[in-house]
């Protein structure tokens, strides 16, 4: 297929779960943008192909191709994988996106809700990675992108399954650079604070405890996402970098008197 001759990430094959929506989406067309190839993947599939079809009518290539994905079915991972292979030929970035929200605390969440947290937050990121890892190991420098949560950098009261996942993932991300830095893969995790998605449209939010004051659009976390893929982050790997507005920079609700 033809692939873009200029941008920062030109030329590479992206691998993203969640994309049909909310940041995802935005991460697919940051990257198209600057020359990338990008497997959509998600459950929701007319979301998805549409997201394709607007894309490389926009970009005028086959800059991206749809691949249905539940990120809990480790076969599911394979085959997206290998999708990604069939249409571009190999892959050098995998962005695991996909995450839900989960409510409640020890006591009184829901076991069902808190085992589909993990599963889907935690075990899909895991799954992606052990997907991915041979065909990245193919090339001279990969990166993998896992997208935590500032619940992974500090508690979320009557949150704890999904805290308990994004903190995980934390791990996750500083154990595999450990351990694929040898093979030239780069293993990030980043930590949006609140973002305007679908997931977040129905909370009540207030944004005093933000030194910005607002909530972030997807469009200023995925230039972030674009440098991790490219070569301008060769040498960036086991980080976790917030990108929140300020919010964990410490205690912005405290009175100056």
């Amino acid at each position: 297929m033809e692939t873009a001759s200029s941008g920062r990430v030109a030329g590479k094959v992206v691998l993203i779960s969640g994309a049909a929506s909310g940041m995802g989406a935005s991460h697919v067309e940051f990257l198209v943008r600057e020359g990338a190839n990008v497997v959509v993947s998600d459950v929701q599939r007319e979301l998805g192909e549409a997201l394709v079809s607007r894309i490389n009518a926009e970009a005028g290539r086959d800059a991206t191709t749809f691949c249905e994905l539940s990120v809990t079915s480790l076969e599911q991972w394979e085959a997206a994988v290998q999708a990604a292979v069939q249409s571009y030929g190999k892959l050098d970035a995998l962005i695991n996106n996909a995450g839900i929200p989960a409510r409640g605390s020890v006591v009184d969440a829901d076991v069902q809700e808190w085992n589909r947290a993990i599963d889907v937050n935690l075990t899909g990121s895991f799954y992606g990675m052990r997907a991915a890892v041979p065909e990245l190991r193919k090339n001279e420098t990969s990166s993998i992108v896992n997208v935590s949560s500032i619940a992974g950098l500090f508690g979320f009261k009557n949150r704890v399954a999904y805290s308990a996942s994004k903190w995980a993932i934390h791990g996750l991300t500083k154990t595999s650079a450990m351990d694929f830095g040898p093979d030239g893969i780069r293993v990030n995790s980043i930590h949006p604070g609140s973002v305007n998605t679908p997931m977040t449209a129905g909370l009540k939010r207030g944004f005093d405890q933000v030194p910005l004051g607002r909530a972030a659009d997807p469009q200023e976390v995925s230039p972030l996402v674009v440098y991790l893929v490219s070569d301008e982050s060769r040498y960036v790997s086991g980080t976790d970098i917030a990108i929140d507005g300020g919010e964990t920079a410490g205690n912005n609700m405290r009175p100056m008197n």
